[in-house]
């Protein structure tokens, strides 16, 4: 099984308004409402390619109870802790002229790390050896930095295989304590490093240094340009897929969910990464935090490039 795991989810409000413009009024054209956080989405995407996931997250409120009811409408199985609060709600500006995305993210509420600890509890009952846990997306105000590291090891422990998808020191934490996979930005590795990484040499050294501290695989996502797959044995460069942009929001969870899937499925390292693409590229093309049809990742899978760099 496939357990995402969402400790400060949204809900996202994506709007689209044709050349945004601070200080000024401004006319939303398009307007969509989706349950969100990095883990949620993963296991959205992962449901619409045909596998299996349960979304376990700390919720809160009203909000919080409509994200799991449009979870279990998608049929993914979900474990949520409710608490004090109100869930947030994200706000998604979307640009097609000016060919911008701002996002305008609400901290979430404060949450303690009693209920942190609870809900891994949870999952620690249900984990059997070989599971999958995705760890994915910001730490509610309360809950310390070593969060997803405490996490790690926890699963790690119980036999299951750990990704990571966060930033700054939960990242860095979380990374120390060895998860089999982390998928950092470009920015995020950088942060993460305390470099300057401009070419994919140096984007791939920093990432073989990660690895050498323990970590099994470090897949770079890069925009538009596309991504780096990196192992203690090779360098892969997955250029980017021209397709017309509806909104590149959560484009790189679903990259975290092919993957996740792929481990799953125990497909090949080209399959994962070339499945990895599609998906990407494919949930670019959506409007909202929406996953793509498992048709339109399938359509793209025979124009992904796949060029070794090492």
């Amino acid at each position: 099984m496939i357990f995402t795991v969402t400790l400060n989810p949204a809900m996202d409000k994506t709007v689209v308004i044709e050349r945004f413009a601070p200080d000024a009024v401004n006319r939303v054209q398009q307007m969509r409402t989706d349950p969100g956080g990095k883990g949620v989405n993963v296991s959205k995407v992962i449901v619409r390619l045909g596998g299996e996931s349960v979304a376990l997250a700390l919720a809160a409120g009203r909000t919080g109870e409509a994200i799991g009811d449009a979870l279990r409408q998608m049929g993914i199985g979900t474990d949520f802790l409710y608490g004090p609060g109100e869930t947030r709600t994200n706000l998604k500006i979307v640009d097609p002229v000016l060919r911008q995305n701002t996002d305008i993210n609400e901290p979430g509420p404060q949450t303690a790390p009693e209920a942190a600890q609870a809900l891994l509890d949870r999952l620690l009952h249900r984990l059997a050896p070989g599971d999958i846990v995705v760890l994915a997306g910001s730490l509610p105000r309360g809950l310390p930095a070593d969060t997803y590291a405490v996490w790690t090891r926890a699963c790690r422990a119980a036999g299951a295989r750990v990704f990571l998808d966060a930033d700054g020191e939960a990242l860095a934490l979380g990374t120390a304590a060895g998860p089999e996979l982390i998928k950092p930005n470009g920015d995020e590795l950088a942060r993460l490093t305390g470099r300057d990484l401009r070419t994919h040499a140096e984007i791939a050294q920093a990432a073989r240094a990660l690895i050498v501290r323990g970590v099994e695989r470090v897949v770079v996502s890069l925009g538009a340009e596309g991504a780096l797959f990196v192992d203690a044995a090779s360098v892969t460069y997955g250029p980017g897929i021209p397709v017309p942009v509806g909104s590149t929001v959560g484009a790189g969870d679903s990259v975290v969910a092919a993957l996740a899937l792929a481990a799953a499925r125990g497909m090949t390292q080209e399959e994962t990464m070339r499945l990895a693409m599609a998906a990407g590229a494919a949930n670019v093309m959506c409007s909202g935090t929406q996953p793509a049809s498992r048709e339109d990742v399938e359509a793209l899978l025979p124009r992904v490039t796949l060029v070794k760099e090492e």
